[in-house]
């Protein structure tokens, strides 16, 4: 990428940065840096925290929530 600024590269691919995603809480509070997520479509390598456990490599896809 050509200028990723703060973002850091993603180890995976080494051609995208990971981007950082928030959420909200059950109770509406939110969670900053939830997950990370390559910027590069063809890695998709992520890394989440649910419920206080760290997990990655899942598929990114779209949530119908």
């Amino acid at each position: 990428m050509a200028d990723s600024g703060s973002f850091t590269e993603c180890l995976s691919c080494t051609k995208g940065v990971l981007l950082p995603l928030s959420d909200y809480g059950r109770d509406g509070a939110p969670i900053r840096y939830k997950a990370w997520v390559c910027s590069n479509p063809k890695c998709g390598f992520n890394i989440r925290i649910d419920n206080g456990e760290i997990s990655f490599g899942r598929n990114v896809q779209q949530s119908y929530k």
